[in-house]
């Protein structure tokens, strides 16, 4: 009752607050009082509602208002301030209005702080390549492709996806103050679709990623991704891990790629060579692949995983190159083996100056009437057995240059065990 009536005092004359006038004080004493009290604006408000009363209205009928204030003093400052406004007043209703700060959950914070650490490090690539205009053969260069990459350390090298940079006659890399370099190529692996860009930037504005492991990965676990989908830099996309030790292939030569990371944070165009992150913000592998027979993210992302990464990262910074050992065949599908009925690794053909064809090796050819000779096919390296092009793959990634293996081959009916002197890849241009 008191709230309402005060606020019926504050917006007019009405029933309810001619009582509160008539003892001890005539109308035209308060108007007195009122013209006397210098004015504050289109209504000068009180610092509180007891002070009102203790002003205006004096005496036992205050005191009682006072005290039914103390037990109503929420209700009164709503209406107050709802008063204020009908009278015009918004800075005197604004006063009474706390406004309730924005509150985000834990994982929320977590989320937004990873994001605003680690953007800075995250870089767009574009590739441009060289074409010649049909009308005036002017050589233009137009942008072929875009992707994403991250700083490696201080002195200017960007890691990406060989894909993201093949074909490229040129490529500029945009850091996330949006200042543009040109970049060098200083190295790339298209076994692994790995490859090292080289920019001149000043230090300060080169903040590497922090290394992580990816060897005690969990299926579960979140991860975050950034990158520039579609060319909308610097996107997050969040999700969990959901598969290890993927096994995927080469865009480039096939090759198999190992261990690789299996996701369900969206990856789409645009953020191949971008980061893979735990939620410590560690770098925990380079995006490089979906599953999608749509061409869109369809919840199947691959990364490749840092302790992959991270020894060929080094070899090209300090070399050029990778130095990985090779048998020197060519060898059929393995769709063509099975339908044969057969296992392993048919060798289609053995160069003679290469390391299997050195060794004896020998290669399908047809015989004078133009009959179909297989050649030897390789049943297992050192003991471990071959069944696929991906076995013979993965078990040369465990050797070196210059080691000799024992490659068991099935040649007509007979098996035969041969030492072949493993040589180094050529490098590739």
């Amino acid at each position: 009752m008191a709230a309402a009536a005060t606020a019926c005092f504050l917006s007019g004359p009405s029933p309810l607050a001619r009582p509160l006038s008539r003892p001890r004080h005539s109308l035209r004493r308060l108007a007195r009082a009122a013209a006397a009290r210098p004015p504050a604006g289109p209504l000068a408000l009180p610092a509180s509602p007891r002070r009102l009363l203790r002003d205006l209205v004096p005496g036992p009928v205050a005191e009682a208002a006072r005290r039914a204030l103390a037990a109503a003093a929420g209700p009164l400052v709503v209406a107050l301030a709802s008063a204020a406004l009908v009278l015009g007043d918004a800075g005197a209703a604004s006063a009474f209005v706390v406004a309730t700060p924005r509150k985000l959950q834990a994982d929320e914070l977590a989320t937004v702080r990873l994001f605003k650490d680690n953007t800075p490090s995250v870089v767009y690539i574009t590739n441009l390549a060289v074409r010649q205009d049909a009308f005036t053969l002017d050589v233009l260069e137009v942008p072929q492709g875009s992707g994403s990459g991250f700083v490696w350390d201080k002195l200017g090298h960007i890691v990406t996806n060989f894909h993201v940079i093949r074909g490229a006659s040129d490529l500029r890399v945009t850091l996330a103050d949006q200042s543009v370099y040109e970049a060098q190529v200083v190295g790339f692996d298209q076994d692994k679709d790995v490859a090292v860009l080289s920019i001149e930037a000043p230090k300060d504005k080169l903040r590497p990623l922090p290394v992580g492991v990816s060897a005690d990965l969990l299926v579960g676990q979140k991860v975050y991704a950034i990158g520039n989908p579609f060319g909308l830099d610097h996107t997050l996309t969040t999700g969990v891990i959901s598969g290890l030790r993927r096994e995927i292939s080469s865009a480039a030569t096939g090759r198999p790629i190992q261990d690789v990371i299996q996701t369900d944070a969206a990856i789409n165009p645009g953020n191949s060579g971008g980061p893979l992150l735990d939620s410590s913000g560690n770098l925990i592998g380079v995006n490089t692949a979906i599953y999608s027979p749509s061409g869109a993210s369809s919840g199947v992302g691959f990364s490749i995983p840092v302790d992959t990464v991270g020894g060929i990262v080094d070899q090209l910074i300090q070399f050029g190159k990778v130095t990985r050992p090779i048998l020197g065949i060519k060898f059929a599908p393995d769709q063509s083996v099975e339908q044969l009925g057969l296992s392993g690794v048919l060798v289609l053909d053995a160069p003679p100056n290469g390391p299997a064809g050195k060794a004896g090796l020998q290669s399908t050819k047809r015989d004078a009437y133009g009959r179909l000779i297989l050649g030897d096919i390789i049943t297992s390296v050192n003991g471990t057995k071959v069944a696929n092009g991906s076995d013979l793959y993965r078990i040369l990634d465990q050797c070196k240059v210059g080691e000799t293996v024992t490659v068991e081959v099935l040649r007509g009916d007979k098996k035969e065990k041969i030492a072949v002197v493993l040589e180094p890849k050529l490098d590739e241009t």
